[in-house]
């Protein structure tokens, strides 16, 4: 089992070159949850994520001879990209396995960070094995994204450098996937203050870590996918479990509604960017899914490489939710003057029209009158709600599309 020693040697071997993360205290989100709340932003890191700390750990390990063959890896992103960059920069070959489905940017970056991307299986799971297979035949140095002792020291090291930056923190609360983040985090804490709360976040579409501490073995859930890709392990670790039974407190997981609104939030109220799975434990503060109202918490926000394609679908369909975006359909006489009566209103009340349309045909609408279609953006619920007060007193019916 990975030891506070073997943490803070990890510490040691890496800090000249891992960026020290900010642990930054948010009033927005303290307002919010009730507790006092520090982001702990691994997000900053070259490659965006925590990954890095492992990955070189692991590198620095190896021999020299280690290193003159290679090293490879299986990864849906984040562990691919912090081999990829710290191998290339040591001078070492890194071949990094990938699903077939694995985010295009993510898939760029690695390359970009210098690693030879192969892209194979339709899961992580046929990713990996292959991965392993190759490593073997090749005689490369395998680098497991999470059940590995050197790379959970590495991860370890968020853990030092929270009680450096906040030694008052209460509670810590950790994305988890295998476990080799919490593992390395509860263990370097608990160590050193073990009346600080470790609280784990999974999303409830794959809790892999939640079913190994049910059952104390790893346990094989069945496929799923979820906008938290970076922790969508189907079996925990069987060097993070035992870390996980000993040192932390609680496992929670939350939905993936939660963590979607937990990116926008971090985004438009502290201008942060985060991934799924780096959002996780924003979702818990945000939703009350854990027992630490008042207490000074931690909250890793573990990764930031989201696709901006995919941030965008996570934009819209927060503001649709918050009622600042908005289509309704709205019945009008098929005569000059309705449709003008109707962008009147909606101009009085000062909202933004991004499109309209009308049709006579569909929709059910009865003869001499049209089906008005239009997107529009609102200030909010409040705003929204004095806008169908005003469309009541036109007369025309109207519905709000779901």
């Amino acid at each position: 089992m990975v030891t506070l020693p073997d943490i803070e040697a990890a510490h040691q071997r890496i800090r000249p070159t891992i960026h020290v993360t900010p642990c930054e205290f948010s009033e927005t989100f303290t307002a919010l949850s009730g507790n006092p709340v520090y982001f702990k932003l691994e997000n900053l890191h070259m490659t965006g994520s925590f990954k890095e700390r492992g990955a070189l750990n692991k590198l620095l390990l190896m021999s020299p001879e280690e290193r003159a063959k290679g090293v490879i890896c299986a990864s849906a992103g984040n562990h691919a990209q912090g081999v990829a960059y710290h191998a290339t920069r040591l001078g070492v070959r890194a071949i990094i396995y990938m699903p077939e489905h694995a985010p295009i940017t993510k898939v760029n970056a690695t390359a970009r960070f210098g690693g030879e991307v192969v892209l194979y299986g339709k899961s992580f799971d046929e990713a990996l094995a292959e991965a392993k297979r190759r490593g073997i035949a090749d005689g490369l140095t395998f680098i497991h994204a999470f059940d590995d002792p050197a790379v959970i020291a590495g991860q370890g090291t968020i853990g030092l450098e929270i009680l450096g930056q906040n030694p008052f923190v209460e509670a810590i609360l950790v994305p988890v996937g295998g476990g080799g983040l919490i593992g390395g985090v509860a263990c370097a804490i608990k160590e050193t203050n073990p009346k600080i709360k470790i609280v784990g976040v999974q999303t409830s579409r794959i809790p892999s870590m939640l079913a190994a501490v049910a059952h104390h073995a790893t346990v094989e859930l069945p496929a799923a996918t979820s906008i938290a890709d970076g922790i969508a392990v189907r079996r925990a670790g069987e060097q993070t479990l035992p870390l996980v039974e000993k040192y932390v407190d609680d496992l929670v997981t939350v939905e993936e509604e939660e963590i979607a609104s937990a990116i926008l939030y971090l985004l438009e109220r502290e201008k942060t960017v985060a991934e799924g799975a780096g959002a996780t434990a924003v979702a818990a503060l945000l939703h009350n899914k854990t027992n630490l109202k008042g207490k000074k918490t931690v909250a890793l926000v573990c990764g930031g490489n989201i696709d901006p394609l995919f941030l965008s679908h996570i934009i819209e369909r927060g503001m649709v939710k918050d009622g600042r975006l908005v289509k309704l359909r709205v019945m009008v006489p098929d005569r000059p003057g309705a449709l003008h009566s109707l962008t009147g209103v909606l101009a009085d009340m000062r909202v933004n029209v991004v499109t309209i349309q009308h049709d006579r045909a569909y929709h059910g609408v009865a003869l001499g009158h049209t089906a008005v279609e239009a997107t529009i953006e609102t200030r909010g619920s409040d705003h929204l709600d004095a806008l169908f007060t005003a469309l009541g007193n036109l007369n025309y019916p109207f519905e709000r599309i779901r």
